[in-house]
């Protein structure tokens, strides 16, 4: 199984911790870090992930979250198949970073996308039906996946 973990969960172990949610998606996010350590699932990253995490402002949590996601085996350059699959997401008014990260998930035959953006995820809930990858936040998607091992 591929997960690509957009830069919201990446960064989510290095928020605020003091709201419930937060602590349960931040406690998800590392959980599924674990489990591509262990090779119970691949993690695809991106250019997009790259550039996204080059831009951040905080140079300490930049390097802390590098340091967290390690190397990803599965790395998706940006192509023009990318550029235009991001415009047609655009469409649905998913920001232009956002379809960028969703057509790579798609690049790279994720089985999720995860984000803890809610605004992306209803977008993406509206439009399941024409996208190549599900979508969904990684505290749902760890419940959801342990439970079904049991």
């Amino acid at each position: 199984m591929t997960i690509y973990l957009d830069v919201c969960c990446l960064n989510r172990p290095f928020d605020d911790q003091s709201q419930n949610r937060v602590r349960l998606e931040a406690e998800a996010v590392l959980s599924i870090l674990e489990m591509a350590d262990t090779g119970k699932l691949e993690l695809a990253g991106s250019d997009i992930i790259d550039d996204e995490l080059s831009q951040m402002p905080d140079v300490e949590r930049r390097e802390k979250v590098k340091l967290l996601l390690g190397s990803t085996p599965k790395s998706i350059s940006l192509t023009a198949t990318i550029v235009r699959r991001a415009a047609k997401l655009q469409k649905w008014n998913i920001t232009p970073l956002d379809a960028l990260h969703l057509a790579s998930a798609e690049a790279a035959r994720a089985d999720y996308f995860l984000t803890t953006d809610d605004y992306l995820l209803r977008r993406a809930r509206r439009h399941a039906n024409e996208l190549k990858v599900k979508v969904e936040n990684p505290a749902k998607w760890v419940i959801q996946e342990t439970t079904d091992e049991n």
